[in-house]
Parts: structure tokens; C-alpha cells; sequence
């Protein structure tokens, strides 16, 4: 049995979730699915009694206490507490750097949603099987819809032994077009950002491609400082380290790259319209969260803090009320929300 270290990056604003979610209290902290935070969640599908060693979270000093406060069993987690957010390529190299060479991290996203945590946990023990032996492993969603705000994986050759690929490419999120045939070809799988890694392999691969990066955060893990189950590393040192996604520093490099398909019902809950599909909807497809009355609806979703929101005969809306602020947009509008002068400017 491999001892599989779930690593949990916590970051970001979740701009496009404004006003619910905001610079103080971003996404992974909200229950927006159900009465459980996304953050919660994703610690949650990672259990002893599963087959996962403890924990381990990467996060930044403004999101600490939110951390702190919504971990299920907070004396048996490691926080690395970052002094500055340098990307995902630092964030899980100092999580590695924290870890035994042979461990096999499972890299997550504090604020994404999953459906089906069985088939979750199944895509990850395949995936750290293959990580060690030496893969660098990506879950590749397999997609439900053009979606043009992924990026994709396009699946190469089978992998003997194993119901994985080599990744042939990584493709940059594409126009609906190029999208729509994605879909229709059966070989691309969206990119989740789920990952699983060897320490020594992702450390090695890192070096290989990016060694300014590795060498910048292993210094600053050097001069850092340990306080309980915190971990500090040297803000200093850190400032020095380039900011580069793991995906364009080591995964669009390596040879050793790998994806395991994986249905899960997934979502990002990247913006109020994917909100709106990841929730229970009626017979018409209208949510709501808070209290609402709709009336002759089709395709609504309401979310409020308080105040009661009725809505008759509208389709394809969303109306959000959080605290002083009322958000209405459409489907096609929600990607854009985070541009709004009150999420941009907070």
C-alpha cells in the first residue's frame, strides 16, 4: 500500500465568485456546495481510514486562520505558511522539499468540487501507483462540454499495466471552436490541476527544467522556521523565487508525463454559472440557496445572505445578495463578474 500525503494549495481570491466570495474569506472557505467549505471538503476525501497519510496544506498568511479554523483535525496537519504567493510550481516545491523522497504527494486544489469522491479516491490510487514508479501524473477530467476555460490534456499512448496515458500535449484553454472539436475527438481530457508526484521524481524534474525556482525555494525552506505544526519559510529568500505554474515549468517539459481519465463529477466552481450546475436544481432548472420565491422560472439560480429575493419569469439569471451587494448577471456573464470594479478593487 503506497502511503499517499495529500498536499491542499490554498490561495486566490475568487474574484468571479464576488460578492460571496471576497479578498478576506475567498472561495475554499465558503460552504457554497452543501454545509461543508470547499476547503473542508477537499481535506475531507482524504482520510486515514482511506488509505492517505496526514495532510499537509500550503497557504498564505491571510488565509492561515481560515485554515486553522476549518481543518478537521487541526493538531495532525502541517501548514506551510507562505510569505508571498509565488504560483504552483514554489507551492508544491516546498511542500516536497517537507517530505521524504519516496512519499507520493497528491497535489489539490483547496477550492474545487467533487461529486463522486469514490471515483476520486480510485483516479488517485491509480495515479500514486503510477507516480511511483516515476510518472508525473495529471487527472484528466473527461469532459461533459466545450468548455473554454480549461486547459487540456491530450491523451497519447497507453501505459502497460495501467488504465493511464502518456500525455501526447498540453494544450492551452481553446476558443470554442478547437473546444468543440476537442469533444467530438474523444482524446482530450480537461486539466484539473490534480496531480500526483514521487517527491524525488518532481524535485529531480523540477531541477531538470527549472533550477532557479528549485534552488530559490529550497534556500528559503533552509533559512525558514518550524512553530508547532507551522512552517515558515524565509520571506526573504522566497521573494527571489520565480512564479511559474507547475504545469508551464514542469509538466509541458517533462517525458515523464502522465493522466489518468477520471469521472468524478467535477467542477471548478470557477464562477456562478458553474455553481449553478454543480447544485441540485429542480424539475426547471432553478437553485437556490438562502430564501427565494421564483415564480415562472427556468435556468435561475438565487444565493442570499439574508434578504428574500422573489423572481418571476425570468430564465437564464442569477441574482446574489451578499451583505450590501446584489449581483444579477447571466450565464455568459458570469465569467466576466471578476472584472467588475467591486471584485477587482476590494
Amino acid at each position: 500500500m503506497i502511503d499517499i500525503v495529500p498536499v491542499v494549495l490554498c490561495g486566490g481570491s475568487g474574484t468571479r465568485l464576488w460578492p460571496r466570495s471576497r479578498k478576506q474569506k475567498p472561495k475554499p472557505f465558503l460552504p457554497l456546495v452543501g454545509d461543508t467549505t470547499l476547503f473542508t471538503a477537499t481535506v475531507l476525501r482524504c482520510t486515514r481510514d482511506q488509505g492517505f497519510a496526514e495532510p499537509m496544506v500550503v497557504t498564505g498568511l491571510a488565509h492561515l486562520q481560515h485554515v486553522e479554523e476549518q481543518l478537521p483535525d487541526r493538531d495532525s496537519t502541517r501548514i506551510i505558511v507562505e510569505p508571498e504567493g509565488r504560483n504552483t510550481a514554489a507551492a508544491i516545491a516546498l511542500a516536497a522539499l517537507s517530505l521524504p523522497d519516496d512519499a507520493v504527494m497528491l497535489v489539490c486544489p483547496s477550492d474545487h468540487h467533487i461529486g463522486d469522491c469514490d471515483a476520486f479516491r480510485a483516479a488517485a490510487k491509480t495515479a500514486a501507483s503510477l507516480a511511483a514508479d516515476g510518472w508525473l501524473v495529471s487527472f484528466g477530467i473527461v469532459p461533459t462540454a466545450p468548455e473554454t476555460g480549461f486547459g487540456y490534456l491530450k491523451q497519447g499512448e497507453a501505459i502497460a499495466g495501467a488504465a493511464a496515458f502518456r500525455v501526447e500535449r498540453f494544450v492551452e484553454k481553446p476558443d470554442l471552436r478547437r473546444a468543440m472539436e476537442f469533444l467530438s475527438s474523444g482524446d482530450y481530457a480537461w486539466n484539473g490541476g490534480i496531480f500526483a508526484f514521487r517527491v524525488g521524481t518532481f524535485l529531480e524534474e523540477l531541477g531538470r527544467h527549472r533550477p532557479l525556482i528549485l534552488d530559490a525555494v529550497r534556500a528559503s525552506v533552509a533559512a525558514g522556521k518550524a512553530d508547532g505544526q507551522r512552517f515558515h519559510p524565509d520571506a526573504t529568500t522566497f521573494a527571489t523565487v520565480p512564479s511559474e505554474s507547475v504545469d508551464y515549468a514542469v509538466m509541458e517539459n517533462t517525458d515523464r508525463a502522465a493522466m489518468v481519465p477520471a469521472v468524478m463529477a467535477w467542477s471548478d466552481i470557477g464562477n456562478w454559472q458553474a455553481l449553478h450546475e454543480a447544485l441540485e436544481r429542480d424539475e426547471a432548472g432553478n437553485a437556490v440557496n438562502g430564501t427565494a420565491e421564483l415564480k415562472d422560472c427556468t435556468n435561475v439560480l438565487v444565493v442570499s445572505d439574508g434578504p428574500r429575493v422573489s423572481v418571476v419569469g425570468a430564465s437564464d439569471l442569477i441574482v446574489v445578495v451578499d451583505g450590501n451587494e446584489v449581483l444579477v448577471c447571466t450565464p455568459a456573464g458570469a465569467q466576466n463578474v471578476g472584472k467588475l470594479a467591486g471584485a477587482a478593487n476590494q
